[in-house]
């Protein structure tokens, strides 16, 4: 009998791509996925270690997930949290019958057999056929399972795509070379390294033929691709070759550093009419002490010069950033100064965290912390200016007709006497479950049975703080 497997993801999009990669290694060795932990013989929890909620939200979920599961059923920890503290979670966790790293996912299936069946030697060997050593911790534990992650990118060979895709993820590279004081993303996930060009492609065209429509190309920066693997910047390339793969409508850029955006990339986005005027450019703050002090390439300066640059010559461009407050040392001035830039810059899109003090990072170890109470008041008055820019940015568009991609019905209704359909999806200007909304309705009879990945064009006549109101619009 097949064994059943069920999957909590939790974390950023990279997360939810390793979640794919695991299932399908999974299917291709005769498990079989169910939609909820009380019906699975092993119960995954993808875990996130990013900041301090992070790995609390995770923590709480493994035990929620003890609670859950059947009994007899295995519960196995994976990704960032196993990755960085396997051993000692292992200590802490009998429940858990393992934890399996971030560069473990193409052996998953040969250690949940093993698990299974009880019957692991001394010295268990699960390389990778890369001849990659894996470190079993005997010493501590025979539960973690746990590799470098300074290698090449590790290709992954099978996928699990949603029973249609029609958004989707590709993973273009791996870990990060940037040293971010605050950060501890290049412990856990290793250095920058790129995934073959070839390898994209064919990902992105097995995406286009399961019916994908979007593509959102993710990596801690995507606009280092190719460097580390061929010498140079190579993202504008990549480009150039997806955009013309039959079936994919849009082309989605998340996290850009601003050095890295060349005059080449800005030319791409601005000539090719599936790439998405969208770019996700993580800033985290506008002082240059505290830029600097983050082992940050830019300065308050140079942001403002890119951020006028991508304006000037991509018009109607959405700008996303996220900012930090809160990192260690930071002044009220700081502070002002952070709070100037996203007045002047009006970011079309904007997300800020409180800064979260990680254990083996430089900023981790500065004595001069900023209070939780300061945090929480300077987190909660950028997000009201914030707020007021969104609600400004939105109004403009009030009247205009703008392409949607539907992402789920909402309900049915009646207007003036006829059964209409009310759904939320989403413009080129806004990533799934990130971003901004757009609630629209259309007439039955007029529309027919619209479908989630739809795209179609809606009218705005309303707007909110983070979402727009419309109907559908066809032309007479």
């Amino acid at each position: 009998m097949a064994k059943k497997f069920y999957i909590d993801t939790l974390g950023c999009p990279k997360n939810v791509n390793d979640s794919e990669y695991a299932a399908g290694v999974l299917l291709g060795d005769d498990y079989t996925e169910v939609d909820s932990p009380e019906d699975a013989d092993f119960v995954i929890v993808n875990t996130c270690a990013f900041i301090e909620d992070a790995k609390k939200e995770s923590i709480d979920r493994i035990f929620e997930m003890v609670d859950r599961k059947k009994p007899g059923a295995k519960l196995v920890v994976s990704g960032c949290l196993a990755q960085r503290y396997g051993e000692e979670l292992a200590k802490e966790l009998p429940e858990a019958s393992c934890f399996i790293g971030v560069e473990q996912y193409s052996n998953i299936a040969s250690i949940l057999n093993e698990i299974e069946n009880k019957q692991r030697d001394d010295n268990p060997d699960y390389s990778n056929d890369k001849g990659v050593n894996v470190t079993n911790n005997n010493n501590t534990s025979d539960r973690v399972f746990i590799q470098s992650c300074n290698l090449d990118y590790l290709e992954k060979t099978v996928r699990r795509y949603k029973e249609t895709p029609y958004t989707s993820t590709i993973k273009i590279a791996e870990g990060c070379n940037n040293r971010c004081s605050y950060c501890a993303i290049p412990y856990i996930r290793g250095n920058y390294r790129s995934k073959k060009m070839e390898d994209i492609i064919q990902e992105a065209i097995e995406l286009a033929e399961a019916g994908c429509k979007e593509l959102i190309l993710i990596a801690q920066d995507v606009a280092y691709y190719g460097k580390d693997m061929y010498g140079k910047y190579m993202l504008s390339n990549l480009l150039r070759e997806l955009v013309k793969i039959d079936g994919i409508r849009w082309i989605r850029l998340m996290y850009c550093y601003d050095d890295r955006i060349t005059d080449d990339l800005i030319d791409v986005i601005a000539t090719e009419e599936k790439i998405c005027k969208y770019i996700d450019i993580p800033i985290q703050h506008g002082s240059d002490k505290v830029l600097k002090e983050m082992h940050r390439n830019s300065t308050n300066e140079s942001i403002r010069n890119v951020i006028k640059k991508l304006r000037d010559r991509i018009p109607g461009i959405c700008i996303r950033t996220t900012m930090i407050v809160g990192f260690p040392g930071e002044t009220d001035e700081d502070f002002d100064e952070l709070v100037r830039l996203v007045d002047d810059m009006e970011f079309n899109r904007m997300g800020a965290f409180k800064y979260s003090k990680e254990e083996g990072t430089p900023a981790g170890r500065r004595e001069d912390q900023i209070s939780e109470e300061i945090k929480e008041y300077r987190l909660d008055a950028l997000m009201r200016r914030q707020m007021d820019i969104s609600l400004n940015n939105n109004k403009k568009l009030i009247g205009t007709i703008q392409d949607v991609i539907i992402d789920s019905l909402e309900g049915k209704e009646t207007i003036y006497g006829r059964n209409a359909t009310s759904y939320m999806g989403r413009t080129s200007f806004d990533a799934p479950e990130i971003d901004n909304g757009v609630i629209f309705t259309a007439l039955d009879d007029d529309c027919g049975e619209l479908k989630v990945g739809d795209m179609v064009k809606v009218k705005v006549l309303d707007a909110f703080d983070y979402d727009l109101v419309g109907e559908i619009w066809t032309e007479e």
